[in-house]
């Protein structure tokens, strides 16, 4: 007996369809080249609108005496220093979130504490601002003399202590509850996505619930939780209007958290002067945003190099 043959496929499907995936194919690459196109655009922009900033004699911009490098170093350092105290605060309690609606809470409750994180996320900055001036700033004012009182010793909480809350330490506060849900959400479905063998064999092997989160869950989610910090951060490097409705701003550097003087970011720097700007003040805005570019770039590089590296190792393993 001879096995049956398969039917020979009509030439018209196999045209249809090979023309179906050279258009979805084009489609993709040119997707992907307005981004990079895009991209360039905006830093080709950012370039030549900074130089004449960049070149500028020492004296010329608001606020300084020095040259611009002098001008932009405590902007840069209060957008770096804010997100990355937003940062400490947001990343533990998201992944402990994530962890209690993925692998703790009964289904009924993890629905719709899942939906409540998410609806977090569409909630627009000047909200938040307004929640930061209005009630956590006031608030904070009672804690902050206390921490001058009792801790002043330590650099962060040395005094005095801010009248008005309206410190480096509330805008990090607001920036860490804005980007909670991001971080929440993403590490949330990292968790979600992690093997049952995986798990099952830990439980086989008598670990304990922590025990199992740790050796399984963990590990396999490491990059999607550095993922995930790295969107978050992306957020709070580039966020405007909360802080610039919150923050209290000063042309200083300092590691302070409750005094009254703090560093101003980029962002709210750009929102808050650039309507009455004219000339090479608008040049220097125009240059400090591209010192937030490159800082956003240098961060999403590392980023991915971290994740990539993880990914190698546990491909080795």
């Amino acid at each position: 007996m001879t096995a049956p043959t398969e039917a020979p496929r009509p030439a018209a499907v196999d045209t249809v369809e090979r023309r179906g995936d050279k258009t979805f194919s084009r489609l993709a690459v040119g997707a992907g080249t307005a981004i990079l196109i895009a991209l360039a655009a905006v830093a080709i922009f950012l370039v030549a609108q900074s130089l004449p900033a960049i070149v500028a004699p020492a004296g010329s911009f608001r606020g300084t005496e020095g040259d611009f490098w002098q001008y932009v170093a405590p902007l840069a350092f209060g957008t770096v220093w804010a997100a990355a105290l937003a940062l400490i605060m947001a990343v533990p309690i998201a992944v402990g979130i994530a962890l209690f609606i993925s692998h703790y809470a009964p289904r009924k409750l993890a629905q719709p504490l899942g939906y409540i994180i998410d609806l977090l996320a569409a909630v627009p900055s000047v909200v938040y601002g307004l929640w930061g001036i209005t009630v956590l700033a006031p608030a904070t004012v009672p804690l902050y003399e206390w921490l001058a009182e009792n801790a002043g010793w330590f650099p962060l909480f040395a005094g005095p202590a801010s009248g008005t809350g309206r410190t480096v330490l509330t805008v990090a506060i607001v920036l860490a509850v804005m980007v909670l849900p991001i971080i929440t959400a993403l590490t949330r479905e990292v968790f979600v996505q992690t093997p049952t063998l995986n798990q099952e064999a830990a439980y086989a092997l008598g670990a304990t619930w922590w025990e199992m989160v740790r050796m399984a869950v963990f590990p396999y989610a490491r990059s999607g939780i550095i993922s995930a910090s790295m969107l978050g951060l992306g957020r709070a490097l580039g966020e405007t209007m909360a802080v610039a409705m919150v923050l209290s701003p000063s042309a200083i550097i300092s590691f302070a958290v409750i005094q009254s003087e703090n560093p101003s970011t980029i962002a709210a720097n750009i929102a808050l002067n650039f309507p009455e700007s004219a000339g090479i003040q608008v040049n220097a805005l125009i240059a400090t945003g591209l010192v937030l570019f490159v800082i956003t770039l240098i961060v999403n590089s590392l980023a991915r190099y971290i994740v990539n590296r993880h990914e190698r190792s546990l491909e080795s393993r």
